[in-house]
Order: structure tokens, then C-alpha cells, then sequence
């Protein structure tokens, strides 16, 4: 069970389908109607993938809130007919049909929705300043939060980060030596992906490195930022006293990814 960790930290793993799991996160004849149930035991949040790809009916939203403990969080990628696009500003459709899908059936567990573009998308900025605009900050009441993963270096400029700051939406931060590494803080919560896990480390990565990222976590929580991590523009004009942090171990070797949530989540304790 997750021990009690820093205020506002959640830790989890990319979705719970995963036969490599079964066996060795998941015990041995494990139901797999159970899994989401056992993953919500030991890890505080997941990141759900299944979202991006194609729609998910009101009564599975509502069916992973009942299955999951108090506290816990879904994060859930944004639809790929919205950023596998020519045109951002055209995208409003495509918004509004996702954000009315069913998801805020999962009510106080729903967590940030993650927009992710292809690598090949470069930053225009009239452009992408028109598809901030169209991410609505409420649905029905209730608040949505949102973060971009841009994979091109073309966005790793100061004016990408006064743009998100502006709309209040964050930026995924990565590992990924492929990715561009955006540090910066632009809204009220942060979001890392990690997906450098190693097939060769027990617990996907070393320990000095779980060391290292719970007291960034901690930092972020505390309204920081970590001063190892170089920043793209200027820093934030008003930090404020905490904020949610959001760290999913998504890629690398995958099959390590659960041993290494829950390495970070006992350092967070």
C-alpha cells in the first residue's frame, strides 16, 4: 500500500493492461478485472493511454472511479484527432466532443488531460496560441487541468513558455533523451514523464536517480523549482506555496515501470 507521501505528489504508471506485469507487479492468478483494482492499492495515479486512440463509454469512466481508492487520480491523454493536425486552430470539434465523452464521470479522480503532439510538429506560435484558447478550463462545473507533450526542439524557446503560462496550461517534462527537455513551470501543477527505465536495474532506475527526482518532486510540491534543471525562459514572476505534481514512469523498459513508481513513492513517504 502507498505509504502517506508529500502533499500533492501522485505517482503511477502508464494504464494497467500489461501481460509482463502479470507475474511479476501483478501476483500470480491475479483476475484481470482485478488489476486496475490491485494497481490502485500501490501506485497513486495512472496515466491512461486507451484515450488517445479512440473514445471510452461514460460507464468505463465511472466503472475505474469505483474500482480505485480515495485520493487516487486519472490522468488521461487528450484524443489524436485533435493533435495529429495540420491546423490547431481547427480543432475546437474535436475538443468539445472529447472533453463531453463521459470522462467527468470519474469526478474528483479525474486528473490533467495530456495533449501529446507527433515529433514532427513544430511551434507556430499563432497557431498554437489559437489551440490554447480552444482548451476549456471547466466542463459543467467542473475544472480541467491541461498539459502539452511537444516532441520537437522547435518549441525550446522562451516565447512557447510565456505562451503557456498566459493559458495556464503546463508543459510534459521529459527524460527521453530524444525529446526535448522543457523544465519550466507553467501553471499551477507539474507533470513529468519518465522513460528511462532500465532492464538491467531492479527497480527500473538506480537509486540515485529515485533519490534525485523525489526531492525535485518535492521542490515542485513545495512551489519550487529544482535548481539542477535548467529552465527555457524566465522564471515564474509569482511562484505560489504548493502545487499538485504529477510523475508517471511510462517507457524505457516497460515491464520495470511499476517497480519504479513505487520506489518513488516510498522515497515521497
Amino acid at each position: 500500500m502507498p505509504s502517506k507521501q508529500a502533499s500533492g505528489i501522485r505517482v503511477g504508471i502508464g494504464g494497467w493492461t500489461f501481460e509482463p506485469w502479470r507475474g511479476t507487479f501483478y501476483p500470480e492468478g491475479l483476475a484481470q478485472k482485478r488489476e486496475l483494482e490491485y494497481a490502485g492499492q500501490h501506485l497513486t495515479s495512472i496515466e491512461v493511454n486507451g484515450t488517445y486512440y479512440g473514445s471510452q463509454k461514460p460507464a468505463s469512466f465511472a466503472k475505474w472511479r469505483e474500482e480505485t481508492p480515495e485520493g487516487f487520480v486519472f490522468s488521461l491523454k487528450g484524443t489524436r484527432f485533435t493533435t495529429n493536425r495540420r491546423v490547431l486552430a481547427e480543432a475546437g470539434e474535436s475538443i468539445e466532443r472529447f472533453v463531453t465523452s463521459g470522462l467527468l464521470e470519474l469526478k474528483e479522480k479525474l486528473g490533467p488531460i495530456n495533449w501529446q503532439f507527433l515529433p514532427t510538429k513544430q511551434f507556430d506560435p499563432t497557431d498554437f496560441e489559437a489551440f490554447l484558447k480552444l482548451l476549456p478550463h471547466s466542463v459543467e462545473g467542473h475544472a480541467l487541468r491541461h498539459v502539452v507533450e511537444v516532441r520537437h526542439d522547435s518549441f525550446k524557446v522562451p516565447e512557447f513558455i510565456d505562451l503557456l503560462r498566459a493559458y495556464k496550461v503546463a508543459v510534459v517534462l521529459t527524460d527521453k533523451d530524444d525529446f526535448p527537455h522543457i523544465h519550466d513551470v507553467t501553471a499551477p501543477f507539474v507533470y513529468a514523464r519518465l522513460q528511462k527505465a532500465s532492464e538491467t536495474i531492479e527497480t527500473g532506475y538506480a537509486p540515485k536517480a529515485l533519490d534525485q527526482w523525489a526531492a525535485r518532486a518535492k521542490e515542485w510540491a513545495g512551489g519550487g523549482a529544482p535548481k539542477d534543471l535548467e529552465p527555457v525562459g524566465k522564471a515564474e514572476a509569482k511562484p505560489p506555496k504548493s502545487r499538485d505534481v504529477f510523475i508517471y514512469m511510462i517507457n524505457g523498459f516497460k515491464p520495470k515501470a511499476p517497480a519504479a513508481a513505487m520506489e518513488l513513492i516510498k522515497r515521497l513517504g
